[in-house]
């Protein structure tokens, strides 16, 4: 057994005991900087106001592409952020596994009960520079599985996010706040996306719960 399959096993005895559900919750994408370089991150973007939505679609962000066979992009972010992931012999189709929500400590063993969030949503990329992003780039930024961009969370909990920031918007395991501010700032940085100033103030106080 791996180190990470390891750490999953640990991490799943807790999550799912009465009382550990707030414990620190699994897993982790890739990128999370430290608080403080995510500090000294957050200080050099540019802050603005958001642009206007006009000429936004999803399909400005070609996402769930193929990444290796028949893999797609929720294919692949399943089984990284899931424990004892199965997938078909003859495709990428999930077929059993655990997955533990970072934003809620929820955890669920049907890959339908859960969602491969955008961290930092497309339309709120598309407000903050991303519209004049060609295509190609758009679509490395939605399917992005370097930087913490990508990651597993329960569906009913990130359609309650839609695509609010941060000012707006938090997880609900208020545990979590430090490290969501570290990857939202990480992701505006790689990508020079602008934040508004309440967006900044939300995530200097996420911040400092670190």
């Amino acid at each position: 057994m791996g180190l990470k399959q390891i750490s999953w096993s640990i991490i799943g005895i807790f999550a799912l005991e009465p009382g550990f559900v707030t414990a620190l919750p699994a897993p982790s994408p890739p990128g999370i900087p430290s608080a403080s370089v995510a500090q000294s991150e957050l200080a050099g973007l540019k802050v603005a106001a958001q642009e206007p939505q006009d000429g936004y679609s999803r399909s400005e962000f070609p996402h769930w592409i193929k990444q290796s066979g028949s893999c797609d992009t929720r294919d692949v972010v399943l089984k990284r952020d899931g424990l004892n992931v199965v997938q078909s012999t003859s495709g990428c189709s999930t077929t059993s596994g655990t997955w533990i929500s970072p934003y809620d400590g929820g955890t669920w063993t049907q890959s339908s009960d859960v969602d491969i969030d955008h961290l930092v949503p497309l339309s709120n990329a598309w407000k903050s520079g991303a519209s004049a992003w060609t295509t190609a780039e758009r679509q490395a930024f939605a399917n992005d599985l370097v930087n913490p961009q990508l990651l597993a969370v329960t569906d009913n909990v990130n359609e309650s996010k839609g695509d609010r920031g941060p000012e707006q918007w938090k997880p609900p395991l208020t545990s979590y706040h430090c490290t969501y501010a570290e990857m939202w700032v990480k992701v505006k940085s790689v990508y020079k996306l602008t934040i508004t100033s309440a967006e900044k103030s939300a995530l200097s106080q996420m911040l400092a719960t670190c």
